[in-house]
């Protein structure tokens, strides 16, 4: 019996996340079938992130990006050619719909999607506006020299 906790489900539906507890909840969450097709998350640079996806024999008008405040929903579908009579003597290459959602975190931005040799890039960027950056607060001792701004209000409502 092995005591090795595999986190990896945990880091695949979420991007830009830092807290676990987020992270914990979304694998708790997460579908079974959420295996198909294939697909990577990657981390490119502080605040550069990329889905890529196995879309093989699916062409951009079969697929269907859409972002709901903040979940990136991604759908395929297949569209039958009525016109087509094809007979498979085999058929390895899975063209079944699917949807994935990844929950972005906060300030996550999609930049763009593009296919290219059967795999879908949709990137994405973080950007933080400047009055939810953290900001630095100088300390300095001229506060000491100086009456509490309160003591002054007291002094006066008991004149």
């Amino acid at each position: 019996m092995s005591s090795t906790l595999f986190l990896a489900p945990l880091f695949r539906s979420s991007i830009g996340f830092d807290r676990f507890s987020d992270l914990f909840e979304t694998a708790m969450r997460s579908e079974t079938g959420a295996s198909y097709p294939p697909y990577n998350v990657e981390k490119h640079g502080e605040d550069r992130y990329r889905i890529v996806i196995a879309a093989a024999g699916l062409q951009e008008s079969d697929l269907e990006l859409q972002i709901e405040r903040d979940m990136l929903t991604i759908a395929g579908n297949r569209r039958e050619k009525s016109n087509e009579k094809m007979e498979y003597l085999h058929q390895g290459i899975a063209q079944r719909a699917f949807k994935l959602s990844f929950r972005l975190a906060d300030h996550i931005q999609v930049e763009g999607a593009s296919l290219k040799h059967g795999l879908l890039h949709v990137d994405l960027k973080r950007e933080v506006p400047e009055a939810a950056k953290p900001r630095r607060i100088s300390i300095s001792r001229e506060g000491f020299d100086k009456p509490y701004a309160n003591t002054v209000l007291l002094d006066k409502q008991a004149a």
